[in-house]
């Protein structure tokens, strides 16, 4: 991402963010794909998996949601868990929200709805390593949109499919692979990391409790491990 030579324009820097997250886009398919698959052995109906990527658009918190139904988990624990793993968008919006101060209500709105994890990741680089450059609003739509028309196109194809996917194609491999590319950058200093490992290790360690509280009880104790981590480094 670097300064070019002709005048920007709200175009050609939403291309460009197109043109950036465009390298991402072959990860996130077999993601979509294993996300509308889970939904429907989850047992919900084809439309009900569907919308349920239109309105979330979270794939992490889907797929949690998505086994903790399958395991006939209760409603409250459901919400919980989907809720527990997105945490990190609040932290994601904080960053974000002093960037956006001048837009109108609904276009924050819209901004919040289509952030991902690499979505933001661009946005934010756009937005503190060049904020003399204009138009960060318009890059950051260009590498969220694709992310969001890719995510609901492959979940379709998922829904669509089924179960006839051939176990061959190891679509559910691509889901680690596709967060340890978002995993590895992201963790930055020492507290990022004691909170990777931290909740990896409860997670693997808790892995035998009923409706998967593993992946709820790893990552809030991951977010603790790491809140006191850099507390105690700023302290």
């Amino acid at each position: 991402m670097s300064s070019p030579a002709r005048p920007e324009t709200a175009r050609s820097t939403f291309l460009e963010g197109v043109r950036d997250i465009s390298v991402l886009i072959p990860g996130v398919i077999p993601f979509g794909m294993v996300a509308g698959i889970a939904a429907l052995q989850a047992g919900l109906s084809p439309l009900q998996a569907f919308c349920g990527s239109l309105c979330i658009f979270a794939g992490a918190s889907q797929l949690v949601a998505y086994e903790l139904i399958g395991n006939a988990a209760p409603l409250a624990l459901v919400v919980i868990g989907a809720l527990t793993v997105n945490l990190r968008f609040l932290l994601y919006s904080t960053s974000l929200a002093p960037h956006m101060q001048g837009l109108s209500q609904l276009r924050r709105a819209l901004n919040a709805y289509i952030m991902t994890d690499q979505a933001y990741a661009f946005g934010i680089r756009r937005y503190t390593e060049f904020p003399e450059r204009p138009y960060a609003e318009s890059y950051y739509l260009g590498a969220a949109l694709p992310l969001l028309a890719t995510w609901l196109l492959s979940t379709l194809t998922g829904i669509l499919l089924g179960s006839g996917v051939p176990a061959e194609w190891g679509l559910e491999f691509a889901i680690p692979l596709c967060f340890i590319a978002i995993l590895v950058p992201a963790v930055k200093d020492r507290p990022g990391l004691l909170a990777a490992l931290t909740g990896g290790s409860v997670a693997i360690l808790a892995g035998g409790l009923p409706w998967k509280l593993s992946l709820i009880i790893g990552a809030l104790c991951g977010i603790l491990a790491g809140v006191l981590a850099r507390g105690r480094r700023n302290g």
